[in-house]
């Protein structure tokens, strides 16, 4: 099992096994056709509260993740529905707009997954 992340406004590559849209929003000008996403899960995006609070500000990098690894804890449906594809499928892309490759909620999504190994 493999967690990768990826911009919805790079290429689609068959590489990207089961690819999950993990934005509460869907991406500006990303065609859905294009996009080739399996599953739209935006259950599992940050609220809009933290989302507009955070605004991809990397100086409130630390305190978004510790807010968003405790949304995702008591954000057990939807997780659970993540975790599932994750356990069932080789290769699992999350997906997101962001344009910070860095300092964005897929990176903080792929870790609490991969901590729960």
């Amino acid at each position: 099992m493999t967690i990768l992340i990826k911009r919805a406004y790079e290429p689609f590559a068959p590489s990207d096994g089961f690819r999950i849209l993990v934005d509460r929003l869907w991406p500006r000008g990303v065609s859905k056709h294009l996009a080739h996403i399996d599953l739209w899960l935006k259950d599992v995006a940050p609220s809009t509260p933290l989302r507009k609070w955070f605004n991809h500000d990397p100086l409130k990098w630390i305190e978004f993740r510790d807010h968003y690894f405790l949304e995702l804890r008591h954000n057990t449906e939807a997780v659970e529905q993540l975790v599932g594809h994750v356990r069932h499928d080789v290769v699992v892309t999350l997906v997101y707009g962001a344009k910070d490759m860095e300092h964005n909620h897929a990176v903080v999504l792929k870790e609490y997954l991969e901590n729960m190994k």
